[in-house]
This record gives C-alpha cells, sequence and structure tokens, in this order.
C-alpha cells in the first residue's frame, strides 16, 4: 500500500513570534504523522509590515505604536510567551534592538531552497532564531549573510544578490498572492493549496487536518482494484 503524500506551504513572516511558536507544533504535528503521511514542506514569504525601512525602526517604540503604549505591548506579548514557554522557545523579546524589514530575509529563504527543502526549512530556522533568541537585526546583510553560510549558501553570492534587486518582484508577487487567496494573518498552512489551517494552531489540530485531507483526496481518487 503507497503511503499518501501532502503538500504543505507555510506562509509565514519571521518576524512573527506566532510562526515560530508555529514551526514548533508543525514539526510536532509531522512527528505524530510519521510513517503514514509523507509531507513535503514549502516556507511561503509573508510580510506584516512592509512599511519598515530597511534599517529597521526601535522595537519598543514600533510595539507600542502599535499596541497603544508599554501596558499594551506587555498584554499583547503574554500570551505569546506562555506559548513559547509550552513551545520550549527562549524568546529574548528584550534583545531585540529593531523590528525589522523582513523582505531581504525572505530572499535569502528562497535562495536557501535552491539547495533543497531541508535547507530551506533550516534557512527559517536559522533566521528565526537569530531574530528571537539572539536579538539580532534579520534585515541587516551581515546577518542575513551569516546566516545563509549556516546552510551553504556562499557567503560572495549572497553578497552580490544582496546588493541587487535579484527576487524582490517575486517575493512581493508571492505575497500579494497570499493575500488575493484570503491570507491576511500568519503563520497559515496551506494544505494540498486547497484547505487552509490559520494561526498557530496545537500539533494536534494539525495533524488531524492532515489526517482529514488524506483521507478526503482518497475518497477522491477512483477505486484501483475496480
Amino acid at each position: 500500500m503507497t503511503t499518501p503524500s501532502l503538500t504543505i506551504d507555510v506562509v509565514s513572516d519571521v518576524m512573527c513570534p506566532w510562526c515560530y511558536i508555529g514551526k514548533r507544533r508543525l514539526e510536532t504535528a509531522l512527528a505524530d504523522v510519521a510513517g503514514e503521511i509523507n509531507v513535503e514542506v514549502r516556507w511561503r514569504p509573508y510580510q506584516l509590515d512592509a512599511t519598515l525601512p530597511k534599517s529597521g525602526k526601535d522595537r519598543q517604540q514600533y510595539l507600542e505604536d502599535k499596541f497603544g503604549g508599554a501596558e499594551g505591548a506587555t498584554q499583547a506579548y503574554a500570551a505569546i510567551r506562555t506559548a513559547g514557554a509550552d513551545e520550549n522557545i527562549p524568546f529574548a523579546f528584550d534583545k531585540i534592538p529593531v523590528s525589522a524589514n523582513t523582505l531581504d530575509a525572505h530572499r535569502l529563504i528562497r535562495w536557501a531552497s535552491s539547495l533543497g527543502l531541508e535547507a530551506q526549512d533550516k534557512m527559517v530556522e536559522v533566521l528565526f532564531k537569530a531574530y528571537f533568541e539572539e536579538g539580532k537585526n534579520i534585515g541587516d546583510d551581515a546577518v542575513l549573510i551569516e546566516a545563509g553560510e549556516q546552510v551553504g549558501l556562499e557567503k560572495e553570492v549572497v553578497e552580490r544578490l544582496l546588493a541587487g534587486d535579484a527576487d524582490r518582484d517575486t517575493i512581493t508577487a508571492e505575497i500579494d498572492q497570499a493575500r488575493q487567496m484570503g491570507v491576511t494573518g500568519v503563520p497559515c498552512f496551506l494544505i494540498d493549496m486547497k484547505y487552509a489551517v490559520v494561526g498557530a494552531q496545537s500539533a494536534p489540530a494539525l495533524a488531524d487536518a492532515m489526517r482529514k485531507v488524506v483521507l478526503e483526496k482518497s475518497k477522491q481518487e477512483p477505486d484501483a482494484s475496480a
């Protein structure tokens, strides 16, 4: 009997803490269905705020502006800290100097995919850790070049690509496509590009969604024994 296969396109932004949490929950869900379903995971770009400058914006000021003051920002992040602790993510929000423009980070993730989907996934992981655990500015070229080297991208190549406009339009078009599909918040897990699981859902909910899609597909496929 052939093991059923699925694709999951994760629409995500690397400055989104819920996306990091969602990645951990997806990993748990994938471990749950391992051997039962073959799943190919692809990372797709999204920008929560494309208006941020290349240099970024002071993070505390950005959050206060977004949530209506320091108290609002603290309250908004209380649930994130709790969820992060549950997923063993050591969020270090106080270390983060700026809210970054993530367009170049998404370009880097795209270039990493040229080495395969495992390299792309590792690139996403490296950027999440750099930003949320190490407090690095993931809009900064030096940070991105170092991150690229960690997954096997050549330093000189990344330097040259970042200095130009390679794939800027492609990334912007993908983000526009996601919005046209109705994606208004991330993470969003698109299963087989037909079924959407919105938000950092629990690992059991993600595994359940995968199983339901596989079951639905099996009902639609013709019976080979007929």
